[in-house]
């Protein structure tokens, strides 16, 4: 009752139900699935928008080979809605992390199974299909679950090849032959493959040279509309090259790829087929990602002078060679593509020989790079020479992220430095960088575990880190 003792309205009904379409869906865009069982049961309106296409066109489930308590319920729950609202999904993500015994897997191929069931049953709208790091050359998958879960995923891709945009199989780790039977169910229903972007970044296991197979170029021959293609560089051959400047010139944008020590990598290019993909595929761009290839005959037999190349990335933490030398990569191969090169990405071990003005040299010679991560002994003062030739006009870098290894336990004499640089030049780097640079302390590295890929962000960084990313200074040290 108010003052005058008339009965008070409710308000609820004016204030929620009739809240506007789009602000509802905002609410049930960013609710957990739990959160919108419990919202559709509101009322009628709001159990209607659970059922909006728009909520379930993204889904990721993630498979872990340890799965706690919650993260076993996160995954039954998400299996749960895929099944559900399976009709709506546009764009699927499927993660498996570390499997450790046949168990598991066997649980994981049976999941998939009903999975791609499931889906092939009810969905004709799915545009995007990720499944990463299965790893099936591992012992732990037993060659009746390995054989089981390829023919699901195959059976699946038959169905939904016709409307697959994207798809990326990224370290299944396959022999060729299994490999080429996945990669042929996309085109099961017609003659060609109508996916526009391809990961098949260790696809194949390692050690295999599918160069040299001719039933990996036939398969390739399949695809006429690809713009984007990510392989390892035990795939490139002449014949690949030629496959796609006949069925992809028109469309091709985008080639990266990953070039591994492991990875057969001595076949013979020629750069007349490089030059003639480039010619007719006028908007290509290729990226480079190099890990443990640093010596220079090598990365002078792959790098030929006729691929656009748009970024080079070159990796190796391991102990340098006393006789192995940087300096001819900086100084006479990489100004090759000084016209074309974008983004520049190196970690190495330096600590034979200083590099510091080679490096400036290849950055100033390069008028296109907006991209330079550096991880290497460098002097302090290689990052204010950068600034400086910024200032000048002489480099256009948007982004300059820079670790500056020292032998020495403490780190307080380069941080100090670092901060008067920073001074300096704030007010360059704050309207103009992503700018992060931090001091870093190698001492212990040799009591340390090799750095892999897989190693590399849990090594302690150093103990101050300076730097502003547009605008916000960062006092944490951060992997970047």
């Amino acid at each position: 009752m108010d003052e005058e003792g008339q009965p008070i309205q409710p308000q609820d009904e004016s204030c929620w139900a009739t809240l506007p379409d789009v602000c509802l869906h905002r609410i049930f865009w960013w609710l957990g699935d739990k959160d919108r069982s419990r919202a559709a049961l509101v009322c009628r309106k709001w159990n209607q928008m659970m059922y909006s296409a728009d909520l379930w066109r993204y889904r990721t489930i993630t498979f872990t080979g340890r799965p706690s308590r919650v993260h076993a319920s996160e995954f039954v729950s998400a299996l749960w809605y895929v099944k559900k609202f399976g009709r709506y999904l546009e764009h699927l993500e499927i993660k498996l992390l570390h499997p450790y015994n046949a168990v598991l897997t066997k649980k994981f191929q049976v999941t998939m199974q009903s999975l791609f069931s499931c889906l092939g049953k009810r969905n004709n709208r799915l545009k995007s299909l990720s499944i990463q790091h299965l790893e099936l050359d591992r012992l732990v998958w037993r060659n009746s679950i390995r054989n089981l879960l390829m023919k699901s995923l195959s059976s699946f891709l038959k169905k939904m090849g016709k409307h697959l945009d994207y798809l990326s199989l990224k370290g299944a780790r396959l022999t060729v032959g299994q490999g080429c039977h996945i990669l042929n169910s996309l085109s099961y229903s017609r003659k060609e493959s109508v996916v526009s972007e391809l990961n098949l970044e260790d696809f194949f296991s390692h050690h295999l040279a599918v160069y040299s197979s001719p039933q990996f170029n036939k398969t390739m021959a399949t695809f006429h509309s690809l713009e984007s293609l990510s392989l390892n560089y035990n795939c490139i051959s002449d014949e690949l090259l030629e496959n796609l400047c006949e069925n992809n010139a028109g469309t091709l944008w985008t080639m990266n790829i990953k070039c591994h020590s492991h990875d057969p990598h001595e076949q013979v290019i020629w750069g007349m087929s490089w030059a003639k993909l480039a010619r007719y595929a006028t908007n290509l761009r290729v990226n480079f990602f190099f890990e443990q290839v640093m010596e220079y005959e090598r990365l002078a037999r792959i790098l030929l002078q006729e691929i656009p190349i748009r970024s080079i990335s070159l990796r190796d933490c391991s102990f340098s060679d006393p006789d192995w030398s940087m300096r001819p990569t900086l100084t006479d191969l990489l100004p090759t593509f000084r016209h074309t090169l974008q983004k520049l990405t190196f970690e190495f071990n330096n600590k034979n020989e200083s590099l510091d003005k080679e490096l400036h040299r290849l950055i100033l010679s390069c008028r296109k790079l907006f991209y330079f991560k550096i991880w290497a002994f460098l002097d302090v003062k290689f990052v204010e020479q950068i600034l400086q030739s910024q200032e000048e006009g002489r480099c256009a870098l948007r982004t300059l992220k820079v670790r500056i290894y020292t032998n020495r336990y403490e780190t307080n004499e380069e941080d100090r430095t670092l901060w008067e640089i920073y001074r300096k030049y704030r007010q360059l780097i704050d309207s103009e960088l992503n700018y992060v640079v931090i001091a870093y302390s190698m001492r212990e590295l040799p009591h340390r575990p090799s750095c892999s890929p897989r190693n590399r962000n849990s090594i302690k960084p150093g103990r101050v880190l300076v730097g502003m990313c547009r605008g916000h200074e960062v006092s944490e040290p951060t992997d970047f």
